[in-house]
């Protein structure tokens, strides 16, 4: 029933996909964090620290999904490229 044309070999954790994974990692750790942030001081163009330390973990995470994003892209066509397979 299960199909082994998906199964390409035994997972591999390399210095990649561990910065893969702190990648995505960074932005739930800096907002579970809130003690860290949880203050008024300093204010940016009138905003609380609150408010746009939360913004600028908007536009981190979204840099940092994208490079996550583009990592794992260039990792499975090397390793379809290793293993003789087909990539995507």
């Amino acid at each position: 029933m299960s199909d082994q044309s998906d199964v390409t070999g035994e997972a591999r954790v390399t210095l990649v996909r561990v910065i893969i994974a702190l990648c995505l990692v960074a932005p739930f750790v800096a907002m579970l964090w809130v003690g860290s942030y949880a203050k008024t001081d300093p204010t940016f163009i009138g905003i609380p620290f609150f408010y746009w330390y939360q913004m600028m973990w908007v536009l981190i995470s979204t840099a940092l999904t994208m490079l996550a994003y583009q990592l794992w892209r260039r990792d499975q066509r090397a390793r379809a490229g290793r293993e003789g397979g087909a990539s995507e």
